[in-house]
């Protein structure tokens, strides 16, 4: 009778881990359709307010800084009203912040649309803070990295989604975008075309509102418990205001996170950007295709980690990628189109560029830090964990800081040279890889 017991005990736990996944991935894919919709917006609100490259990357600055921002005060949130509460509320704010889109596009005024991108990234931050930890302490610590894979398939799968979507939806039927094309227009022309293209992004808000309006119910009604956060680590201890700062593969996978997010949103939101500079047809939908080598990428770490492929080699594999590939599409021609005509071709996919071909496979080499460094991060902090997963979401601000440093070099040196940036990036994440995750003291103390 025990034996049933513990077996019908331990098959209800199972059942519930899946349907916690289920609404989880549910969230990871509201994130992802939120998140890549910046890639096709960057270059429309370029044309729409008139922008330089450095200044449309303000858009990447809005969103992600808001998670330096509110990550703190995130995790305050979540600690009195609990997880899945934060994950409803945050529903809420994203809602507030798609419909604060329609009086951005009536005006076509950046700075409104810069604070409906703060606001929305900053209902964001509160769902990171909760679901992250959440899916890391639903299970094995050592099977973290591969449930949070599954996760990065949602999330990255409505990344090749949205672009296709957003081009369907905001720029059919125009073929005037072009710095060309919009040059030949005289004042008055370009001014009502750019009214007229800035109206289109409204419809597309209020239904999103009203979606996350929709899930915000779903979840609050679903059957999501409190995750058991401090199943690791000394039960009796004690936190204090700063004590999580003393465990250093947290701090450093923070500042590691902070690298990979630069690099991840430089090679997922600049793409459509640096492809409208070289004059490819359909740069709006090129977010679809870094996406969809970040879902290779994540596939691979589903099947592999942790059977065949430990979470720090996955790592040390992403970073040694992204150096090659960086340096490939520095390098590469921004003209021929072999590369993607021999990878791309059987699937129907346009061709592009070699060198936006490097940018695109970036995706494969970014898929696995997330999953990686958190769970590498978080081991061992016990009841620190929640305020742990606050200070890795701060590390999300490499998304605001780092697409910028791109966009000023593109300006001044050029759109290609100025991947450089990248490089000193995935070398951070290589010694995360090799030794940062390993160190749990500041100093050494001898004997």
């Amino acid at each position: 009778m025990t034996q049933f017991s513990s077996q019908k005990q331990n098959q209800n736990q199972s059942q519930n881990v899946i349907v916690a996944m289920l609404f989880i991935a549910l969230l990871f894919f509201i994130l992802g359709f939120v998140t890549w919709l910046n890639g096709s917006l960057i270059p429309f609100l370029k044309i729409v307010c008139e922008l330089t490259d450095f200044q449309a990357l303000w858009v990447t600055f809005a969103f992600y800084i808001a998670y330096t921002v509110m990550a703190l005060p995130s995790a305050a949130v979540l600690s009195r009203i609990g997880y899945k509460n934060g994950m409803t509320a945050s529903l809420g704010v994203m809602a507030i912040g798609a419909l604060m889109f329609i009086p951005a596009a009536k005006t076509s005024q950046y700075s409104l649309f810069l604070i409906a991108l703060f606001t929305l990234a900053s209902g964001m931050t509160l769902m990171q803070t909760a679901i992250n930890p959440y899916i890391v302490c639903i299970g094995s610590r050592d099977s973290a990295a591969m449930r949070i894979s599954i996760m990065g398939l949602f999330n990255k799968g409505a990344g090749i989604v949205v672009p296709m979507v957003f081009t369907a939806l905001i720029l059919s039927g125009i073929t005037q975008t072009s710095n060309t094309a919009l040059a030949a227009m005289d004042v008055a022309t370009r001014a009502a075309f750019r009214t007229d293209l800035a109206s289109r992004l409204v419809t597309p808000y209020i239904v999103m509102a009203v979606g996350l309006i929709l899930f915000m119910a779903i979840i609050h009604f679903s059957s999501l418990s409190e995750p058991e956060l401090d199943s690791e680590g000394d039960k009796s201890q004690h936190t204090t205001r700063f004590g999580v700062l003393r465990f250093p593969q947290l701090v450093l996978g923070a500042i590691t996170l902070f690298a990979y997010v630069g690099v991840e949103v430089i090679a997922g939101d600049t793409i459509g950007l640096y492809g409208h500079h070289l004059g490819v047809q359909n740069y709006a939908a090129l977010t679809s295709y870094t996406m969809g080598f970040m879902v290779l990428g994540y596939l691979l770490g589903a099947f592999t980690i942790p059977r065949f492929l430990s979470q720090r080699n996955a790592l040390a594999l992403c970073a040694v990628s992204g150096i090659l590939f960086a340096f490939g599409v520095m390098y590469a021609s921004n003209t021929e189109q072999n590369m993607s005509q021999i990878l791309l071709a059987w699937a129907g996919v346009p061709s592009v560029p070699n060198t936006v071909l490097f940018l695109a496979m970036l995706g494969f080499s970014n898929a696995l830090v997330w999953p990686a460094v958190w769970p590498l991060a978080l081991e061992g902090l016990g009841r620190y964990t929640a305020a742990g997963s606050a200070v890795l979401i701060m590390g999300i601000s490499g998304g605001a800081i780092l697409p910028l440093a791109y966009g000023h070099f593109s300006d001044s040196t050029g759109a290609q040279q100025a991947y450089w940036v990248m490089l000193p990036c995935y070398a951070l994440i290589l010694f995360y890889a090799l030794k940062g995750h390993t160190i749990r003291q500041w100093t050494s103390t001898s004997k």
